[in-house]
């Protein structure tokens, strides 16, 4: 392990942020920044910058390393405490359901090929 980097709390559901934490597994970390550059789907904008977050703690703690050489060798999302909208949504025969967002806890680790 070179670097990590965590974000918890990240207003994402788990499984939007699944897809793209799957889609850069295993590869090097500047082909998935470039990766989840053109990537439209909600969860990129996370991820990539936990990405860049990780690069930037490498360089912090090795400053000779070279960042071509960095990959992914870990990464999970895992979910978070469900976080509640102060709101209610009508439901069937005079019941309401609160309304209850997801939240992630992502966890990225670098490692040097």
């Amino acid at each position: 392990m070179i670097s990590q980097a965590k974000a918890n709390f990240q207003r994402i559901s788990p499984r939007k942020a699944r897809m793209m934490v799957n889609l850069i597994r295993g590869r090097d970390a500047s082909e998935a920044i470039q990766l989840l550059d053109f990537t439209p789907k909600a969860g990129a904008p996370f991820v990539k910058k936990l990405i860049a977050s990780a690069m930037a703690n490498a360089r912090q703690l090795r400053p000779t390393l070279e960042l071509d050489r960095l990959f992914i060798s870990k990464a999970t999302v895992d979910k978070g405490p469900d976080s509640q909208l102060r709101r209610w949504r009508p439901r069937a025969m005079g019941r309401a359901t609160r309304i209850s967002k997801g939240v992630s806890h992502i966890y990225i680790e670098l490692d040097e090929r």
